[in-house]
């Protein structure tokens, strides 16, 4: 597999140079099984080989733990990344209980917390994970812009976002980056978010490019083919019927892949690409693995060119996809959209 670097570009219209593909560190904590923490940790450094180096984590990966994991690689390689991590949801020792803050006093006390776990002096990239309709955005983002100010973080991003709350927000405070899910099982954020993005200058940072790992055509039943602590055991895409139905999508993914002689994965990581650039947006896809190989396989999908033909056969993909995103949509941006 080749460690060629991949490109680089700016993330949004003020924010620093990165890799044209970043990296999700989530599944290293929780979420998708056990992990060998070694080749973890050697993924990583895969990850930097390739040129990948915006790292994305968030306070609640494994209640902290996920930050702390990347503390010893962010000190050996502070100058080489862009961290990015975020704050706003809040749990409990109900597993299933999900609580979002985003009140300035949580906001300054979250992240001391980051800075704390992830042993850093500043924070490059800090989202608001998900947004609390009841608290004001203006009060909210004028709270993390006092973060800029105190020199405790760089630049913003916001994650689940409408279009308009983008606007709303970037009025007060100028947003770089905007991370929701994005892939061809998921495009909800073509409504509004994307074309505000890109009016914006905000980049896009897709995460879940690869619909967690259903596009790479490892699933029928995950029910029955996942291991008992893996989240997505539990999410409607990836159960049932459900499962199967969407399993049968992937043909014409596969057929793509086939005439490129590459995975399903790296056409829906290409598509991605490609699809940004429809729009005139900047974007950095966030997949995450814990094995070099795949991080390897990952980045060398930038480098594919999809023909227009094929596009056309990927287009209906996501309007045929049976099953929500999560068993609760309420804190996505979809159930917001007008």
């Amino acid at each position: 597999m080749s460690t060629e670097k991949i490109a680089t570009v700016r993330l949004g219209s003020d924010g620093p140079l990165v890799g044209v593909q970043g990296f999700g560190a989530m599944g290293i904590s929780e979420f998708y099984g056990d992990t060998d923490e070694a080749a973890a940790r050697d993924t990583l450094e895969a990850a930097l080989e390739a040129g990948v180096t915006l790292i994305d984590t968030a306070d609640i990966y494994g209640r902290g733990a996920n930050e702390e994991f990347l503390a010893p690689f962010a000190a050996a390689h502070r100058d080489e990344i862009t961290l990015a991590t975020k704050f706003a949801i809040e749990r409990t020792d109900d597993p299933h209980h999900r609580g979002v803050r985003n009140d300035p006093a949580y906001i300054r006390s979250a992240v001391e917390g980051s800075l704390r776990r992830l042993g850093v002096d500043v924070i490059d990239l800090y989202y608001m994970h998900r947004r609390d309709p009841a608290v004001p955005l203006a009060e909210s983002v004028g709270a993390m812009a006092e973060l800029v100010e105190r020199g405790l973080v760089k630049h913003l991003g916001l994650s689940e976002v409408t279009g308009a709350e983008l606007r709303e927000a970037h009025a007060v405070h100028p947003i770089t980056a905007l991370q929701s899910e994005w892939s061809l099982f998921s495009r909800d954020v073509e409504h509004s978010a994307v074309g505000a993005a890109a009016d914006l200058g905000v980049a896009f940072v897709p995460y879940s490019p690869l619909g967690r790992g259903f596009l790479t055509g490892a699933f029928t039943d995950a029910a029955a083919e996942l291991s008992g602590t893996d989240f997505r055991k539990h999410q409607p895409r990836f159960t049932g019927d459900n499962a199967r139905r969407n399993a049968a999508l992937l043909e014409p993914v596969r057929k793509v892949a086939e005439a490129h002689g590459v995975t399903p994965a790296q056409v829906a990581l290409a598509w991605v690409q490609q699809r940004a650039e429809v729009h005139g947006l900047t974007v950095v896809p966030i997949p995450g693995t814990r094995k070099r190989a795949r991080l390897l396989e990952n980045a060398a999908a930038t480098r594919i060119t999809l023909g227009p033909d094929e596009l056309a056969q990927l287009e209906a993909i996501a309007a045929q996809v049976a099953g929500d995103r999560y068993p609760d949509m309420s804190l996505t941006s979809a159930a917001r959209e007008a």
